[in-house]
């Protein structure tokens, strides 16, 4: 049996109580999301020092990824049975000793099981801390807890290849674990001292429900990270995985509609408004990084970027999305959010046809300019969308659904990140067919035999060469097509939004969101 556990109104505490709050709770989702691009950079560097292969050292991030898809639907349920701050807080203790783990580890297998703590106990702390934010502020600062909130969690990808790049390059790879030591300790101590007791809803645990999400999403988010490494279908072990995803997934539908005390409540799933959000999140987030996602390996393969720069080069995207927020949290009280959200997509759409345009001699102006268009568009698509997910829930669900919530932003990233990088790497093989078919000697004289036969042993070198450059351009074009696709996929979704149901502007005592019914 579920049992109800109340707490005073967390919106009523002191101003100064909430600052305290709103500063550790930001703290925390920022260590946790810079995390998530953080360790990229550092993955050459493991390699030799903990004696793994290329291949064998991607299960770093894979191990990571895996653990936090899995332990988020978990978030609702161990909120209600241990308390929302007591869990905060346990979690921000456990993330910070599995970093320092990370930053110890000498073998390979220690690295990715303290990957894998780290994805546990970081899969709690952005879900919870959107709800502890929302449920901490009054109705009328509702809109400006939510346009902080997703500033930390839009701007932490970016900063991530930046500070990871300069700890390695100054200090140690090490260093990109053990810098969230200070800031665990910091942010779980303020925790303890400033977050008031939240309504819990205790439920006895699941035990088949979480076999089924486990199975669902381990297999799902399986299938997506080594599909492209495997060949897709062309491997069992993706046929395997992508059977069991669905069968999971297809029971757990079923299943959560009959359990009296389900692994986390459907009753969010019920909202139209919540759903709205989830579908919008999973669409419009899911395209918004793929696009940052792509620029950085291209900058640093085909232009000669170094970590560094190449990460100082998406600071602009940054930069926009934090203006865009701000901005858009204001206009919420004057625009319909729908609207905001078309105009969002429609700048994002643009940046991406501005990134079409890029080439191999382009200068800086173009990289930085579709970057602040681009940030600009997703900081006004997702601030409506973040205050839309909770906007008319009951309280005591809102740690289920930011964990629902949390989960659709990282599967939509997951899928259309793999669907972009899988059309790259077969474009690539394509376009360098189409490119090579088109060189020989009559078209390049200087490939006749009688040439190369004269050129003696720099006649392999001159072949290499050319080769080089067919795969130079090759690829360049492929990163071109990928960002048709997204423009085209952005424009085809830009309906959606005038879709639902509209939204009417923060009140003086209404909630900060209210959709009309």
């Amino acid at each position: 049996m579920s049992s109800a556990v109340q707490s005073s109104d967390p919106a009523n505490m002191p101003p100064a109580q909430r600052f305290g709050v709103s500063v550790f709770a930001l703290l925390s989702t920022l260590m946790v999301v810079l995390d998530q691009t953080i360790a990229n950079v550092a993955l050459p560097h493991m390699e030799a020092a903990l004696g793994a292969s290329r291949d064998s050292v991607s299960w770093v991030l894979t191990s990571y990824i895996l653990a936090s898809a899995v332990a988020t639907p978990m978030t609702g349920w161990l909120s209600g049975r241990v308390g929302r701050k007591q869990l905060f807080v346990i979690a921000i203790i456990g993330f910070t000793v599995s970093s320092a783990f990370c930053g110890f580890s000498v073998s390979l297998p220690m690295m990715i099981a303290s990957r894998v703590a780290q994805g546990i106990f970081g899969a709690f702390l952005t879900p919870m801390s959107q709800a502890i934010m929302y449920d901490i502020n009054p109705p009328e600062t509702r809109v400006t807890a939510m346009t902080y909130w997703g500033l930390g969690v839009m701007v932490g990808p970016v900063l991530g290849p930046v500070l990871g790049g300069f700890l390695t390059d100054a200090f140690d790879w090490r260093w990109v674990f053990f810098i969230n030591v200070p800031v665990g300790i910091l942010a779980a101590a303020g925790m303890w001292a400033f977050s008031p007791m939240f309504p819990a809803d205790r439920r006895r645990f699941d035990a088949i429900g979480f076999c089924l999400v486990l199975i669902a999403v381990a297999g799902f988010q399986l299938v997506l990270d080594r599909g492209t490494q495997e060949d897709w279908f062309e491997s069992w072990e993706i046929i395997i995985e992508a059977g069991l995803a669905m069968s999971a997934f297809w029971i757990l539908c079923f299943y959560l509609r009959s359990a009296k005390e389900p692994i986390f409540s459907i009753e969010p799933l019920k909202n139209s408004s919540f759903v709205a959000a989830l579908s919008l999140v999973f669409l419009i987030g899911a395209i918004a990084s793929a696009g940052s996602v792509l620029l950085s390996p291209m900058l640093q393969s085909l232009m000669g970027y170094t970590v560094t720069d190449a990460g100082l080069m998406s600071m602009p995207r940054g930069l926009g999305a934090m203006a865009a927020m701000l901005v858009t949290g204001k206009l919420m009280s004057y625009i319909d959010a729908r609207l905001l959200i078309f105009t969002g997509m429609a700048i994002m759409a643009v940046s991406l046809w501005m990134m079409t345009g890029f080439t191999l001699q382009m200068g800086k102006s173009l990289i930085i300019w579709s970057g602040i268009l681009q940030g600009i568009g997703m900081g006004m698509s997702m601030v409506p969308i973040n205050i839309m997910s909770l906007a008319t829930l009951d309280p005591r669900f809102r740690t289920d659904a930011t964990s629902i919530y949390s989960l659709a932003r990282s599967l939509g990233g997951s899928v259309i990140i793999a669907a972009v990088n899988a059309i790259l790497a077969r474009n690539m093989q394509v376009n360098h067919e189409e490119l090579a078919g088109s060189v020989h000697a009559s078209t390049m004289p200087y490939l006749m035999d009688s040439i190369l036969t004269g050129l003696g042993d720099r006649a392999a070198s001159v072949v290499a060469m050319l080769d080089a450059e067919i795969t130079r351009q090759s690829l360049m074009i492929s990163y071109i097509d990928d960002y048709w696709v997204l423009m085209v996929a952005t424009i085809v979704l830009l309906p959606v939004p005038l879709l639902v149901k509209k939204v009417a502007p923060p009140g003086k005592g209404e909630a900060a969101m209210a959709v009309s019914e």
